[in-house]
């Protein structure tokens, strides 16, 4: 009678050790190491036993590649936070721009909206990724706190 080496694996369930999976691929990462060690040791050749330093040095290196991903995942977080930080303080603010399809331009940054790719400067109507600011020249007529004009959200006219 013969046992198989391993148990039946899918691609499927090789997913969670992909570079850049989601963080609920973690639990199943988890899942999936601890059940390919099971298998290892449930299906080891009792004449010749698996080395337990190796399954630890298997875990140590596992737990930090974890850990690993979580500093990861707290800097990103971290620079996506200065980025807004950056491009809110740029309101009120003269730019110079060029964008990806070679249009450059000058103007007041009006506001910023947030979106998945990062801030986006509204530049006197036209959307500037922040990525595509060249330069900061100046402040505008709205920018410092020596403003007139309380904050409300609403866009004022340029003086374009």
């Amino acid at each position: 009678m013969t046992i198989p080496a391993t148990e039946a694996v899918t691609a499927s369930g090789l997913a969670g050790f992909m570079p850049g999976s989601a963080a609920a691929a973690t639990d199943e990462s988890k899942e999936m190491f601890l059940q390919l060690m099971v298998a290892q040791l449930r299906y080891q050749d009792p004449m010749n036993p698996a080395d337990s330093s190796e399954f630890l040095s298997q875990n140590a290196q596992f737990t930090a590649l974890e850990k690993m991903q979580d500093v990861a995942d707290q800097t990103a977080m971290v620079l996506g936070a200065t980025m807004a930080f950056g491009a809110s303080s740029l309101v009120g603010r003269d730019v110079a721009y060029t964008l990806d399809d070679g249009t450059q331009g000058t103007g007041a940054v009006q506001g910023v909206t947030f979106g998945a790719t990062g801030p986006v400067l509204d530049v006197d109507g036209v959307d500037v990724p922040l990525a595509s600011v060249l330069s900061v020249t100046g402040s505008g007529a709205s920018a410092g706190p020596s403003s007139a004009t309380p904050s409300t959200g609403s866009t004022s006219s340029t003086d374009s």
